[in-house]
């Protein structure tokens, strides 16, 4: 085993003839020199076992372990001691070179780091082009600078199997996490206090050194270490930890202490459905930066901790962005093109078109090229034409040209004159046809080709497809469409390997038209009729063949050459390469297009060539087989690639025998690539001694639509070869050649691909906008002005225009003529002697802030990193995306299957490193995929197209994946400086009054005065309505109970309601000791006991708490809620079920909260039957009636205090919006513990007398259709449910609509169906389950919202006599500044928004900038203030905070009126005037919820709505089934529930970024994948985002997999 170095000698222009002489040093035996043996002392058998062992390897036909294993056989008897582990050593690429020892294994190497630090080679598909010693030294060099600066990421957390046990068990941190467990998965518990008080080490040696093995989380958090050991930190004590942790983080609004913060952190970590915060919080503070955590001390937990790393890494500073900020107008996103004064500008004068040689007219040439086979096949019939191999690289059979001839002569008859009938011929002359043979047939295809030729008809050579999912199968679909092929030729063998249906049929390719197969083996042909001959016009316009090409968006269409193009092709390539009739020529590229076609098929037949064929499958099984070829056959001239020289170097033999000194050409039919130098010179190295002449490499240039461009013709024996070009890549990308003489580490050599074709006249235009000449120092397009071209693409005349009609046009924009010219599709320059050189192509160029970069630069930069460790045979996919406004790079890498995370991880790390130094250029993604899943082209390599587009649509599955959109997105929107208010509320009011706006608000219906002195007294206190009620009307049913069957397992009259409430009230009075005033808590399933016990407490005296029971299955995380809101309240009695009673007291309940401590709990279910001696009349309607404890989605729990008097106005205003009376139904089915749907399910039927049908939601779990069929049993005609209960139905029942109908559910007696919510209106979801039920009869009109908020229960609810909701269209960008712009449906970054519903009677609305309070006018974006006689009282708080009662409650305008007290919402809004009429006539003012103060995100000093960036994030993918956003010191956190398998988890990451990053210009830090169900949802349907926050900081959710965006 040896490696060789290849040298790159470069000249500057100045000397462009300098004598380049390649250095023949080999350098053998480093490796085995290491092991103490000496490669030259071993027998000759034993160094072939060697170098075949080490190409299997190569070539993955091994494995390590097998490798290691036979090497240390051969070697036993040969090492000085038993160890024959080799030393790692580094190869850029895939061609060996000079060996760089990496630092791991620069010390003796030893058994044990063998198992970590392999010896590999990489060989196989594609790593070869990219070889060169110098770059790999230009990258170390550029990673060697990146080490001191030891760049911490955060490496990307993944889910590990909790019976995995972890090696790292014995270095685990002390776990901060400080909370509990949660339903649907294990929690850790440790007490943060506990971790403080025994001292933490350093945060950063856990990050670095641990290995975390919880069930939870992590991997190993690795750091950029690059194999240095690093010195162990002093465990620091813990205050000085604490303060290092909290100088690192940005804390924007510091807000007073939580009510529980002097609970004990396990008290506060045992919390899960609740976060702490009891008061109010004042308006405007945003929550989104507050570190919610007891004390204000930091969630110290390892999330937050490399969030912390993340942050650092993102301080540190940016190099200068590449284009100037797009500055955001309020109206468009534009940027400002500012160029750098540095950029380099071309200098030189205008190119002059350079032209090739005069094509030389030769006697004996012939009129076509049938004829000259004709020639052939009669004059030298047993001339041999092709020489086949069989799979060990021998001979197998030589056709003749005789043979060939008369082969095809008679598949010509065969297609003309015996697939249909004389009347109806299936093919006519002009038809297409597809040849489908595999590589390693190629006589079948040599005698298909010329048969059609023969015949006239035109075939279209195409790959065989294997399966039915083919990468690219659609696109050949769309080849054989566009050219109306509908009969494909193959062979016997071929036709027997295709993928078939159960009934043996050929199955349907993805895309492909319908195909006639038409098998050509000699037998199946017909011999022609002696009268028969084929016609052979001379060569003249008509299309002789279609080649296929794939353009950079993959699609796949057909370059038409003409007979002429083909001739004079083959002319051309016979004069430039010299070739003689009779010589011999090895073939190792694909016959069926490109070079392989054009020399070994149609001109080898022009000039009676023989050509041996070695086809890429007997490549794979013996790499030195064509080298072979040429030593036996003494062939003149080879075909080869890079990757052919690199694969005879890698298995080449010490053989004296081998001679390659007939070989008079060598062409190298990828030398126009740059990396293409390296192979050569290597190449050359190797076998100069088997007399391999140096002036007989010859690279070429070529194209589909151009065909050859330039080639380098064989120099003279002795005569200097031609220069090289050392470039600066920094020019390159500028689109400018200079020489590179600064930074040797950014250089790029370039060899010459000799001069173009002879006949043909060659410009360099722009390769983007009109086609303009370029200087002579500027890199552009090469167009080429030949008759030996393509003519079209078949059947695409638009983008044939485009191609192969271009006319150069000079700086004034005056045409150079009148001759088109062909794009080639070759960036390039003219050197010194017209010499071409080839940088690059246009499909591999990615444009990247107005700089040129190439997919094959950067594939080559990335395997000089240590590729041996991580990627699988080289295979390395980069594309460009386009996100926000630029094209973003992609770097896809196959992993090894042995590779470690850790080392995965840290190859990303330094390619990111390695490509931001050398190409000074950021990474959008680097992602590596699980060994041989990229979709691969027919010969082996990766079809990027497809790879693109897995990776878009989110089918690549990822085994690791790093995103950098924070480097490398430099034209991000400045963020918004707020401006000082200088102008006062008045001005704006005066403002808007002068631009003839009205001020935004608007009212409900009057309440009306109730004459009926008897009716106000009846209905002052809810206690005196129900008692009245049992009087007048006792048998009348006010409550049914359904269960999960549908079947009402409870009613209640009047009467027996108030007999129950009466003995509930005896009990009170008797066993509780309560005094009037004192809280009693209820705790009750939904149902009637509930709503008989709040009756109770208010014949008590006492103020009912309702409080929602915990969960049996889930007492740790919900029993912590409940004793809070008792703790807060000072309940002095629960009231509640025997089973739950029996739950507060258990075992379970004790591990969670001290159950010691409960108050008085007094059960219900079996009650003596007692009469209270008397039942308790307020004296007054503003005396409290109960207390309304909820938390809002921000984790606040906030109880409001409700009196009589609010509650009766409020019942009285659902009663006429409504119109409810006692012969009314209505169903509820909602949570009755607060807010509205307290009230509906509480209060509105004891004061209104209708009958309420209560549908615990609970229930529909078991029961899913159990609502809707309620509704359709009783005829209801108003209904009330949750978001939750309606996205249940929608997703359960949607599919099921006919099965319902079935069941004879008929919804059609439905007038109104309203969603009871405090948030915007899901407009989406509403109107999902609109159409969905559209089958059964529901009314498009029937649904609708509510609104209410804390302050106010119920401000809008649709009523029956309003006008239907409107629905506008909002801008985003606008709604971000606090603006509102109506749009128009379909505008982009429009947001639909829908009328929360009529405003309620006796309630007045106005619009209110929460900074100055002052009125704002119409449709402009403000706080809703509500001013109504049903508003609270005020928070309920223990401390009594009057300043927050009287900014939330009683609070006035700064100007306008400043009699009138508001009570604010905390929610934005605005209210637009509309067409519509209400019920008196008057236009009818509609109020639209945006969202909640307390909710939205400040970030780039913008306001978001979470809600809206959760819409984009579940729209991103599939497999999305819900997502929450939050923030974390300024970092946005996406978490994303998935649905589908886990290999789909890292899909979602950049999917994720990408769209948040489009649709609302914010890079997103961190995204956490998680199972269903684990983002934390409320009753009322609503995300609970901060208990989430929670969560994640203390490393509770178990995630999928978390993403650390860089």
């Amino acid at each position: 085993m040896f490696f060789l170095e290849s040298l790159s000698y470069s000249l500057k222009w100045l000397f462009p003839h300098r004598p380049y002489v390649p250095s023949s040093r080999v350098i053998f035996g480093k490796v085995m020199a290491d092991c103490g043996v000496d490669l030259y002392a071993l027998p000759k058998e034993v160094r072939d076992q060697l170098a075949e062992l080490d190409l299997e390897l190569s070539e993955g036909d091994i494995t390590q372990k097998g490798f290691e294993k036979k090497r240390a056989k051969l070697l036993a008897s040969y090492l000085p001691n038993a160890d024959v582990t080799l030393p790692d050593v580094q190869l850029s690429g895939g061609h060996s070179g000079e060996p760089t020892t990496s630092p791991e294994a620069s010390g003796p190497s030893t058994s044990s780091a063998s198992k970590h630090h392999r010896t590999h080679r990489s060989g196989g598909a594609r790593d070869e082009r990219y070889r060169s010693d110098i770059h790999t030294e230009a990258v170390q060099a550029a990673l060697a600078k990146h080490k001191e600066e030891k760049m911490a990421l955060p490496m990307p957390t993944k889910r590990r199997s909790a019976l995995v046990q972890s090696p790292g068990d014995a270095c685990t941190p002390p776990d901060t996490s400080s909370a509990s467990e949660d339903e649907g998965s294990l929690r850790r518990k440790a007490a943060f206090s506990v971790a403080l008080a025994q001292g933490l080490q350093s945060p950063d040696y856990w990050i670095n050194h641990s290995v975390q093995s919880s069930s939870t989380s992590s991997s190993a958090s690795s750091t950029l270490s690059h194999g240095e050991p690093k010195s162990q930190p002093q465990p620091q004590p813990a205050a000085s930890v604490l303060a290092d942790v909290l100088a690192h983080m940005h804390i924007e609004n510091s807000v007073s202490p939580d009510v529980t913060s002097s609970a004990t952190a396990q008290d506060r970590g045992s919390r899960m459905d609740l976060p702490p915060a009891v008061r109010g919080m004042s308006r405007g503070q945003s929550r989104s930066s507050m570190l919610d955590t007891a004390d204000g001390v930091p969630v110290n937990s390892r999330v937050s901790t490399k969030i912390q790393q993340l942050l650092n890494t993102l301080k540190r500073p940016k190099r200068p962005p590449l284009s100037e900020f797009f500055l955001d107008d309020s109206e468009e996103i534009v940027e400002v093109p500012q160029l750098d004064p540095n950029t380099p500008k071309p200098e030189g004068r205008q190119i002059i078109p350079v032209k090739g040689e005069p094509l030389g007219v030769v006697s004996n040439w012939p009129p076509a090229l049938q004829a000259a086979l004709a020639r052939w096949g009669a004059t030298q019939a047993k001339s041999p034409a092709l020489t086949v191999l069989d799979i060990t690289g021998k001979p197998l059979y030589t056709l003749t040209y005789g043979k060939l001839w008369s082969r095809s002569l008679k598949l010509a008859y065969t297609l003309l004159n015996k697939l249909g009938t004389k009347t109806e011929p299936v093919l006519q002359p002009g038809d297409r046809v597809a040849l489908v043979y595999p590589n390693s047939d190629p006589s079948m295809f040599w005698v298909a080709f010329y048969g059609c030729l023969l015949a006239e008809v035109i075939p279209v050579p195409i790959e065989v497809p294997l399966s039915k999912q083919d990468a690219g199968s659609q696109q050949i679909g769309f080849l054989l469409g566009s050219c109306g092929v509908s009969l494909a030729l193959t062979s016997e063998v071929c036709l027997k390997g295709l993928p078939k249906t159960q009934n043996g049929e050929i199955i349907q390719f993805k895309g492909w038209p319908r195909m006639k197969w038409v098998v050509t083996d000699t037998k199946y042909l017909t011999k022609p009729s002696k009268d028969w001959q084929p016609h052979i016009p001379t060569a003249n316009t008509d299309t002789a063949y279609i080649e296929y090409k794939a353009s950079k968006e993959g699609t796949v269409m057909g370059v038409a050459v003409s007979k002429i193009s083909m001739l004079t092709h083959c002319q051309a390539l016979t004069q430039a390469c010299n070739y003689c009739e009779g010589e011999t020529l090895v073939n190792v590229l694909d016959c069926k297009k490109d070079m392989g076609l054009w020399h070994g098929i149609l001109t080898s037949v022009m000039n009676r060539i023989h050509t041996i064929t070695v086809p890429y499958s007997v490549m794979k099984a013996c790499p030195m087989s064509w080298v072979q070829r040429v030593h036996i056959h003494k062939a003149r001239v080879a075909l080869v690639k890079c990757r052919d020289l690199h694969w005879a170097m890698m298995a080449h033999k010490d053989q004296k025998d081998t001679n390659l000194s007939s070989i008079r050409m060598l062409i190298v039919a990828d030398g126009a690539n740059p990396w293409s130098v390296s192979s050569c010179d290597a190449f050359l190295n190797v076998f100069q001694s088997h007399g391999l002449k140096p002036e007989v490499i010859c690279p070429c240039a070529t194209s589909p639509e151009a065909l050859t461009v330039a080639i380098r013709r064989p120099g003279a024996r002795g005569a200097p070869l031609p220069a090289r070009a050392i470039l600066s890549m920094g020019g390159l990308s500028h689109g400018v050649i200079r020489v590179n003489t600064e930074d040797k580490n950014s250089a790029l050599t370039v060899q010459d691909v000799g001069h173009i074709m002879p006949g043909a006249l060659m410009c360099i235009v722009k390769p983007d906008g009109s086609p303009q000449l370029c200087k002579t120092d500027e890199i552009g397009e090469i167009v080429i002005s030949s008759r030996a071209g393509g003519t079209m693409y078949y059947g695409l005349p638009g983008v044939t225009k485009n191609t192969f009609e271009v006319i150069p046009v000079n700086q004034s924009g005056a045409p150079l003529g009148e001759v088109p010219f062909t794009r080639t599709g070759l960036l390039g320059f003219v050197g010194p002697g017209s010499l071409v050189f080839v940088v690059g192509k246009i499909e591999g160029l990615l444009m990247v802030s107005r700089r040129r970069h190439n997919a094959d630069d950067l594939v080559a930069t990335a395997l000089a990193v240590e590729p041996v460790k991580t990627v699988y045979r080289g295979r390395i996919a980069v594309f460009s995306v386009t996100v926000f406004y630029d094209e973003r790079i992609v770097i896809v890498a196959e992993q090894r299957p042995d590779a470690s995370e850790e080392d995965s991880f840290q190859w990303m790390s330094r390619v990111l490193q390695a490509i931001d130094s050398i190409h000074q250029v950021g990474l959008y993604c680097l992602a590596l995929v699980p060994a041989n899943t990229l979709p691969k082209t027919p010969l082996g390599g990766i079809h990027i197209c497809e790879t693109k587009q897995n990776f878009l649509e989110g089918n690549l599955h990822p085994c690791n994946i790093l995103m950098c959109p924070h480097t490398c997105v430099t034209n991000m929107p400045k963020p918004r400086q707020k401006q000082p208010v200088d102008v006062g509320p008045a001005s704006m009011l005066v403002g808007n009054l002068v631009a003839g706006k009205r001020i935004a608000q608007a009212t409900g219906r009057e309440l009306g005065v109730l004459e009926d002195q008897d009716l106000i007294r009846k209905h002052q206190f809810l206690s005196d309505a129900l008692q009245s009620r049992a009087q007048t009307d006792p048998d009348h049913i006010l409550y049914v109970l359904l269960n999960a069957k549908g079947v009402a397992v409870c009613t209640a009259t009047c009467a027996q309601l108030h007999k129950r409430a009466e003995k509930i009230t005896a009990t009170l009075i008797e066993r509780g000791g309560l005094n009037t005033g004192d809280n009693v808590v209820l705790l009750y399933p939904p149902g009637i006991d509930l709503i008989a016990a709040f009756y109770g407490c208010l014949y008590a005296g006492v103020i009912p708490v309702t409080v929602r029971p915990p969960h049996p299955q889930n007492l740790a995380a919900t029993l912590p809620t409940v004793r809070m809101i008792i703790d807060v309240s000072k309940a002095a009695c629960i009231l509640t079920t025997q089973p739950l009673m029996r739950i507060l007291r258990s075992r379970e309940a004790a591990a969670s909260v001290n159950v010691k401590t409960w108050p008085i709990i007094i059960d219900t279910d079996d009650l003596p039957r007692k009469r209270p001696p008397q039942i308790y009349k307020p004296p007054t309607a503003e005396m409290l009636a109960y207390l309304d404890f909820s938390v809002s989605t921000t984790g606040m729990l906030t109880g409001v205090k409700m009196s009589h008097a609010a509650v009766s106005t409020l019942c009285r205003s659902i009663k006429l919006q409504c119109e409810l009376y006692s012969s009314r139904q209505i169903a509820i089915c909602l949570d009755p513990y607060c807010g509205l749907g307290f009230v509906l399910w509480c209060l509105s039927s004891v004061y209104s007398g209708h009958q309420s049908i209560l549908i615990p939601p609970l229930e529909l779990e078991s029961s899913l259709p159990l609502w809707l069929s309620t509704l359709s049993q009783y005829k209801i005609r108003d209904t009330f449910c949750s978001y939750s209960v309606m996205e249940l139905c929608t997703k359960g029942l949607g599919t099921q609509t006919e099965l319902l109908k079935a069941r004879g559910v008929n919804l059609s007696c439905v007038r109104s169906c309203v969603v009871i919510a405090e948030e915007r209106p899901r407009l989406t979801l509403t109107q999902s389950f609109s159409k969905l039920f559209k089958d059964v009869g529901l009314s498009s009109r029937a649904v609708s919202t509510a609104f209410g908020s804390r302050v106010n229960l119920a401000i809008c609810m649709q009523g029956t006599a309003g006008p239907d909701p409107s629905t506008v269209y909002v801008d985003m960008k606008s709604l971000r500044h606090d603006r509102v712009r109506l749009v128009e449906r379909g505008a982009p970054q429009s947001l639909p928004l829908m009328e929360s519903g009529t405003i309620l009677a006796g309630v007045r609305v106005i619009i209110v900038n929460p900074e100055t309070r002052g009125p704002l006018g119409d449709s402009h974006l403000g706080e809703i203030w509500v001013n109504s006689l049903h508003s609270a009282s005020g928070y309920y708080t223990i401390y009594g905070e009057e300043s927050l009662q009287a900014d939330h409650f009683n609070t006035k305008l700064s100007f306008g009126d400043p009699n009138t007290l508001w009570a604010r919402t905390g929610y934005l809004g605005f209210i637009k005037r509309t067409e519509l009429l209400d019920a008196s006539g008057d236009r009818h003012d509609a109020l639209f919820v945006v969202g909640s103060l307390d909710e939205t995100l400040e970030l780039r000093g913008l306001r978001y709505h979470p809600i809206d960036i959760e819409t984009s994030v579940s729209r991103a993918h599939r497999s999305i089934a819900e997502s929450a956003v939050f923030t974390w010191t300024n970092l946005l956190v996406v978490v994303a529930e998935l649905s589908g398998s886990e290999q789909e988890a890292l899909d979602l990451v950049p999917l994720v970024t990408n769209v948040v990053l489009e649709e609302h210009h914010l890079i997103v830090g961190v995204v956490v994948i998680v199972d269903p169900g684990v983002i934390p949802i409320n009753s009322r349907g609503e995300k609970q985002r901060m208990h989430l926050r929670d969560s994640f900081l203390a490393d509770q959710l178990d995630p999928i997999y978390v993403a650390y965006n860089m």
